[in-house]
C-alpha cells in the first residue's frame, strides 16, 4: 500500500531549501518569475517524490523574514520538517524562527539539513553540527538525524532519501475521527478546468463529484476532479498534497487561509479560547488588549487577546489561558494548533492550541471559573470534552449539529462520545438538544417552584400557562429542552401538562361556599341566554358581581371554561355546552331529513338555531373547526 507524507522545509533565506528539493525530486519549487529573476523564494513551493512505497510531498517555504506568513501557511499540516542550515553561515535568525514556529505548531518528526557543504572546509563541519545540536536541545529535533549535502554536487543525497524512508516509519496514522478538511494555500485558474485550489489535507477524505463548502464564504462547490502528487485519483485521503478543481466558483472569489469541508459541517468563528505558550526569547510581555496577528493554516487574521491570568498577562516563557477576538472569520476546531506574532513588528512570539473555538465573551467576575473550565478541556478525553461544551454553555444547550462544528468530529465519533457522556451522567438529551445534568436539574426546580407560587398567587386557576412557564423559567433554553423538562416531571409525577396550562399533580381547586354560588350564577346565565350568550360585562352584572370583584369573577368564570361547561367558539363569545350540545342536535336532524345532500345554507342555519347573523357565522366557523359541518361554496355540508 502506498504511503504518503509531507516533509515542509524550514531555514533561513539563501540556506538552499529550494535547491535542495530539486536536487532531491527535478522539480523546480520556484515557480514565480520574480523568484527565478531574484534567486529567492516568495511563496510556497510544492513537489514529489517517490520511493518505492512511499510518497513525499515536499512543501518549500520562504526564508526569508519579510515572507514568514508564506511560510506559516506551509508549516501547517507537514508530518516531517527538514531544518535546513547552510554550513557556510550555520544558525541564522530565520533558522531559529522557522524552527520555533515548527515547535509552536506541534511538529513532532524531523531531521537536520546542513547545506552547501562544497563551499567550506571540511574541518568546519563539525562547528556547524555543534551550533545546531545547541539549538535543538531539548526539542523534538533532539538526537534527530543530522546530515551533510551538496545539492550542487549531489552528495548526501542518497543518504538524505534513507533518513526521510527511516522517519516515514515513525509518522502516526492520520487521525480518522474528523470530517475532511483542506486548508487552501493556493488558487489559481487551469484553462479549460476553471478553478484550482491545492492544499495538505489534513483530515478525512475528498471524493470525486463531492459536494463542499468553502468557508468562512460559506460557497457551495463541487470537487470535479482530484489530483495527489500531480496524478489525477477518485479519491484523496488525510496526509496528502491534494489539487481539486472546484466547479461553482471563480477564482477571484477564493483567498489563502480558505478551507474546503462538507457542507454544513464546520462554521466560522471570531471568538476562541486557547492555551498559549509565549517564546522564552519572545521581544515583549504579552497583555490584555494586546493587538496580535493570528495564524491558523493558511489563514492570517488581526485579533485582540484577552489574557485569562490573574495578572492579565504572560511574560516571554510563560503558558496561559487567552482569549483571542479575531477582525474576521476564521475556520477552527478545538485541538487545532496556531501561532501568534506581534502586530508591529512582526515577530512570532508565541503558540497555542485551540480549546474553545466557539466562546463567549468573559467577564472578569467569571475567569477564575473560566480557567477552571479550559484547565480541564486541556487534559479532556472526547466524552469529557464534549460534556464540558455543553456544560460551558448552560441553558442554551447544544445541539448535535453545534458540537460537530465545534469538534470538526465524524458523526460516529460524536455519537460516540455523546454516548459515553450521558452514560456516566453528566449531560441529558432533549430532542437531540444536549445541556448538562446539573442544568437539567435546575431547570427541573426552577419549573416546580414556579408552578408552585402560581398556585399559591391564584389558587382558583387550573394551572400556569405553558407559554407564562416558558418565558419565565426557560427565555434562554430551547423548546426542545422545556418540553424534556417537562415530559420528565410529568413522567416523575410532579407537573401535569393539561392542554395549554401546566400544574401541581397534587393541585385541586378548592371553592369557597361564595365562590360556588357566584360559579352556579355565572353558569346558569349563559344557559338561559341559549345561544345569545352575554358578553362577560353583562354577564357578570347578570350573576351580581359588584365592579370591585370582577377580577375574581372571571377566575371563577375561568372554571367553567376549564371544566368545559362554557366552551369559547370566538373571541369572548362563549356558549353553554348544553346550547351547543342541542343544537349539533337539530343539525344532526335536519341532514337526515334532508338527504342525500345534506347541506344548509346560512339563513336556514339562522332560522333553525333561532339567531341572528352576529351568532349565526361565529357558530357556523365553530362547527366547521369542531368537523361537525364543512364549508362548500356558500352552504355546509353537515357530516354524518
Amino acid at each position: 500500500m502506498l504511503h504518503s507524507i509531507v516533509v515542509g522545509t524550514a531555514g533561513h533565506i539563501d540556506h538552499g531549501k529550494s535547491a535542495l528539493v530539486r536536487a532531491l525530486t527535478g522539480t523546480d519549487p520556484d515557480r514565480l518569475p520574480e523568484e527565478k529573476k531574484r534567486g529567492i523564494t516568495i511563496d510556497l513551493g510544492f513537489a514529489d517524490l517517490d520511493l518505492d512505497d512511499l510518497r513525499i510531498g515536499f512543501v518549500d517555504v520562504p526564508g526569508h523574514e519579510r515572507f514568514v506568513k508564506n511560510m506559516l501557511a506551509g508549516a501547517h499540516g507537514i508530518d516531517v520538517v527538514a531544518l535546513v542550515i547552510a554550513a557556510d553561515e550555520g544558525v541564522m535568525p530565520q533558522t531559529r524562527e522557522h524552527f520555533d514556529i515548527c515547535r509552536l505548531l506541534g511538529v513532532q518528526t524531523g531531521l537536520i539539513v546542513i547545506t552547501k557543504t562544497d563551499l567550506v572546509e571540511e574541518e568546519l563541519i563539525p562547528l556547524v553540527r555543534a551550533e545546531a545540536e545547541e539549538l535543538v536541545a531539548g526539542s523534538f529535533l533532539d538526537g534527530a538525524p543530522m546530515l551533510t549535502v551538496s545539492a550542487k554536487m549531489g552528495t548526501g543525497l542518497d543518504e538524505l532519501k534513507v533518513a526521510l524512508r527511516e522517519l516515514a516509519e515513525q509518522v502516526p496514522a492520520r487521525s480518522t475521527d474528523s470530517v475532511s478538511r483542506l486548508p487552501v494555500d493556493r488558487a489559481f485558474t487551469m484553462k479549460g478546468f476553471g478553478a484550482v485550489v491545492t492544499g495538505t489535507l489534513v483530515t478525512g477524505e475528498i471524493s470525486e463529484g463531492a459536494e463542499l463548502q468553502l468557508l468562512p464564504s460559506r460557497t457551495r462547490v463541487r470537487a470535479r476532479g482530484l489530483q495527489v502528487h500531480g496524478k489525477t485519483v477518485r479519491q484523496a485521503t488525510a496526509g496528502q498534497r491534494t489539487a481539486v478543481n472546484l466547479g461553482g466558483i471563480d477564482t477571484a472569489m477564493i483567498e489563502r487561509g480558505m478551507v474546503l469541508a462538507p457542507i454544513a459541517r464546520l462554521r466560522a468563528t471570531q471568538i476562541v479560547d486557547a492555551n498559549l505558550s509565549v517564546l522564552p526569547n519572545a521581544a515583549r510581555t504579552l497583555r490584555s488588549r494586546t493587538r496580535v496577528r493570528l495564524h491558523i493554516h493558511g489563514a492570517e487574521v488581526l485579533a485582540r487577546m484577552q489574557v485569562l491570568n490573574e495578572d492579565g498577562q504572560l511574560a516571554p516563557g510563560d503558558t496561559g489561558f487567552v482569549q483571542l477576538r479575531l477582525e474576521a472569520p476564521v475556520v477552527a476546531v478545538a485541538g487545532e494548533r496556531f501561532i501568534i506574532r506581534s502586530y508591529s513588528p512582526s515577530r512570532t512570539a508565541a503558540g497555542g492550541l485551540i480549546l474553545d473555538p466557539f466562546a463567549a465573551r468573559h467577564r472578569g467576575r467569571d475567569l477564575s471559573r473560566v480557567r477552571e473550565l479550559l484547565q480541564k478541556l486541556v487534559v479532556a478525553n472526547s466524552a469529557d470534552r464534549v460534556s464540558l461544551f455543553v456544560e460551558s454553555s448552560g441553558d442554551r444547550g447544544q445541539r448535535f449539529t453545534d458540537l460537530a462544528a465545534r469538534t470538526g468530529w465524524t458523526d460516529d465519533t460524536l455519537t460516540q462520545a455523546l454516548t459515553q457522556a450521558k452514560q456516566s451522567g453528566a449531560i441529558t438529551e432533549s430532542e437531540d438538544v444536549f445541556v448538562s445534568t446539573a442544568t437539567f436539574q435546575l431547570l427541573k426546580q426552577a419549573a416546580v417552584d414556579e408552578v408552585s407560587q402560581h398556585h399559591r398567587r391564584e389558587p382558583l386557576a387550573r394551572g400556569e400557562a405553558r407559554e407564562t412557564l416558558r418565558e419565565r423559567c426557560f427565555a434562554h433554553t430551547p423548546p426542545e429542552v422545556f418540553r424534556g423538562v417537562l415530559l420528565t416531571l410529568e413522567r416523575e409525577g410532579a407537573l401535569v401538562s393539561d392542554r395549554d396550562v401546566v400544574r401541581a399533580q397534587t393541585h385541586i381547586v378548592e371553592l369557597s361556599t361564595d365562590d360556588e354560588a357566584l360559579r352556579d350564577r355565572l353558569a346558569q346565565v349563559f344557559e338561559n341566554a341559549d345561544l345569545e350568550p352575554p358578553s362577560l360585562e353583562a354577564a357578570m352584572q347578570a350573576a351580581m358581581v359588584e365592579t370591585s370583584q370582577r377580577n375574581h369573577g372571571r377566575k371563577v368564570l375561568q372554571l367553567l371554561i376549564d371544566g368545559q361547561t362554557l366552551v369559547r367558539v370566538q373571541g369572548e363569545f362563549f356558549f353553554h355546552r348544553k346550547a351547543l350540545d342541542k343544537l349539533v342536535a337539530k343539525l344532526k336532524a335536519f341532514g337526515e331529513e334532508h338527504e342525500p345532500g345534506r347541506t344548509i345554507d346560512v339563513a336556514t342555519f339562522k332560522d333553525l338555531a333561532g339567531v341572528s347573523r352576529k351568532y349565526a357565522i361565529p357558530l357556523l366557523e365553530f362547527l366547521d373547526r369542531e368537523r361537525i359541518t364543512r364549508r362548500e361554496g356558500d352552504r355546509r355540508a353537515i357530516l354524518k
